[in-house]
């Protein structure tokens, strides 16, 4: 029997103002996994899957690749052809300033001829007015499965990104299993939060016990309501139930793609 999937509401097209210099930090969802972020004016992508992928989508694309006017960076997680997409890069580069990432997917990139830049897990580096730090994720599911593992996959590999703007702090968690130190972090203004029920990502357990460990920051929900796979607990996830059982389910945003949450220095 088919599952019933929550689907995310309808698209908003991003337009060109959306990259202009603002005098606050906005957050767009672009649908399934990835964030536009504009923080007065430092644009960044990240995890940005606007074309090519090979599932069925419940969403339309906010934003065509050769209408990005420009960015200062895009921020790739890992691998996984559902965060690191080919196709969106290599048509997005000409208008890239920097592209970043672990260690190993910034080697993926040189080998399409993007001059990627790896880092190291808790390394920062800066983005024009954005402070920027890998967190850990354990995520390496390819080994588990023969036919996927083209490599001795590590956790080094994979990623989240910890932002630091002028108006507050931004965390994509990326895709993990829950570590302990993803329980233990300063409090993010905001988190990019994936609550997807899958055994290789945070659970949906998993997502509760997250949460409630920054009962304060906001929750951008991403990883769900975009993919027709009403089947696959990846894709699968429902804003309902999580706000039925986390502290403070009223910080729960829930963004359409493209449209914007703004954040503000207090």
């Amino acid at each position: 029997m088919e599952k019933r999937q929550a689907k995310a509401p309808a698209t908003v097209i991003i337009d060109q103002d959306a990259f202009g210099r603002i005098n606050h930090t906005e957050v767009r969802w672009l649908g399934n996994s990835g964030a536009l972020i504009n923080s007065r004016g430092t644009t960044l992508m990240i995890d940005p899957l606007l074309k090519g992928f090979d599932m069925p989508l419940l969403i339309g694309m906010p934003i065509a690749t050769d209408e990005i006017p420009g960015l200062d960076a895009v921020l790739i997680t890992h691998s996984d052809n559902d965060h690191f997409s080919r196709v969106t890069c290599s048509e997005i580069a000409p208008v890239v300033k920097e592209f970043h990432g672990p260690h190993y997917v910034a080697s993926l990139m040189k080998a399409m001829s993007i001059d990627g830049k790896g880092h190291d897990i808790h390394e920062s580096f800066e983005v024009g007015n954005v402070k920027v730090t890998l967190t850990p994720a354990d995520h390496a599911w390819q080994n588990e499965y023969p036919k996927h593992k083209t490599r001795e996959f590590m956790m080094e590999d994979y990623c989240g990104f910890w932002l630091d703007t002028p108006d507050g702090s931004i965390w994509a968690v990326g895709d993990s299993r829950l570590m302990e130190e993803q329980l233990n972090m300063p409090s993010p203004d905001v988190m990019l939060f994936d609550f997807s029920d899958s055994a290789w990502h945070i659970g949906f357990e998993g997502a509760v016990r997250l949460a409630d460990a920054y009962p304060d920051s906001k929750l951008i929900l991403w990883h769900w309501g975009s993919v027709d796979a009403p089947n696959m607990k990846e894709f699968n996830g429902d804003p309902a139930d999580l706000a039925a059982r986390i502290k403070n389910p009223g910080r729960i945003i829930i963004l359409a793609p493209g449209e914007a949450y703004r954040m503000e220095k207090p």
